[in-house]
């Protein structure tokens, strides 16, 4: 499928020089989602994924499905203060300063074998965040997912030392 003909590109969004890629068209159309959806999963269908781990908002969208799909849990990260029990969290770096995403701390036990889903991967900081929350809580990590890849950040570079999958579905140069 042609997705790139269906991601509509915001110019100047959300500040000048950034070209937002914007997914809703794709979200909205049920073959292109679905399609989305099986391509995400398909390199991880026989991994033994036990859980998704999917940070707010976008990756909800894709994280949810995607668990469903392959018969597996999903784990909500979220920004800090906004989950209501116990949370470990992760800090990262943003571009205009630093975050902390959280997980329940009982949402995740040693033997899950758990892969990252995300709308898209960019710099690599969210994602990365994740994988050191799995490591924290003991579970393995089996693989990146992610919808949209946008190459010229060069978010994977800063994921490649975890020595797993990582997949994407549609590139941009």
């Amino acid at each position: 499928m042609d997705y790139q003909s269906i991601i509509r590109t915001i110019p100047d969004w959300p500040s000048p020089g950034v070209s937002f890629k914007d997914i809703t068209p794709v979200l909205a159309d049920a073959e292109a989602f679905k399609q989305a959806i099986d391509e995400m999963c398909e390199p991880f269908k026989d991994a033994g994924v036990t859980k998704i781990f999917g940070a707010e908002a976008r990756g909800f969208f894709f994280g949810t499905t995607m668990a469903y799909s392959l018969g597996a849990g999903f784990i909500p990260a979220r920004k800090a203060g906004k989950l209501p029990y116990t949370t470990v969290g992760e800090e990262y770096s943003l571009e205009y300063g630093k975050a902390i995403i959280e997980v329940h701390r009982d949402d995740v036990t040693a033997d899950d074998r758990i892969l990252i889903v995300d709308d898209v991967l960019a710099t690599g900081g969210t994602a990365a965040a994740k994988s050191h929350l799995i490591e924290k809580l003991g579970a393995t990590l089996v693989g990146y997912s992610f919808f949209i890849e946008l190459d010229f950040l060069h978010g994977r570079d800063q994921l490649e030392a975890c020595g797993v999958p990582i997949h994407s579905v549609v590139q941009y140069q």
